[in-house]
């Protein structure tokens, strides 16, 4: 990230503001709903207007899935700098639970809580509209 790519974490907004990498965004790819996790309809307009189609990219979630998926729409939309975190913010794990590659908060990186202005969905999602 020290060197231009910003991180985008596709997160809910409560796993987000629990704890992500310093200097992400959120835009989550998809919302919790009475019935579980549903997509989200506005992913792709939040990003067009939060981050130009040459940024450099890197997309992350909690283990791999969701970001997987982001970036694949990212790149079908014409972003070409795009990087998949694969092991996300918490680790990639096999079909037992096991840990199979650590994440970013195993491997220490930067992390930071809360609700940062600017870089929070709430206010990211209000320049899209």
């Amino acid at each position: 990230m020290d060197e231009g790519w910003t991180y985008l974490d596709v997160r809910s907004e409560v796993e987000f503001e629990a704890s992500h990498p310093a200097g992400a965004i959120n835009i989550p790819l998809m919302h919790a709903g009475p019935r579980g996790m549903l997509p989200n309809p506005d992913f792709m307009r939040v990003v067009e207007v939060a981050l130009p189609r040459d940024a450099n990219i890197v997309v992350g979630c909690m283990s791999g899935n969701r970001s997987l998926r982001a970036a694949q729409l990212l790149e079908a939309a014409g972003y070409q700098n795009v990087v998949d975190q694969r092991a996300g913010f918490g680790g990639a794990r096999d079909p037992m639970g096991r840990t199979i590659e650590p994440g970013w908060a195993a491997r220490n990186l930067p992390v930071e809580k809360g609700h940062p202005p600017a870089r929070c969905y709430s206010d990211l999602s209000q320049r899209a509209k």
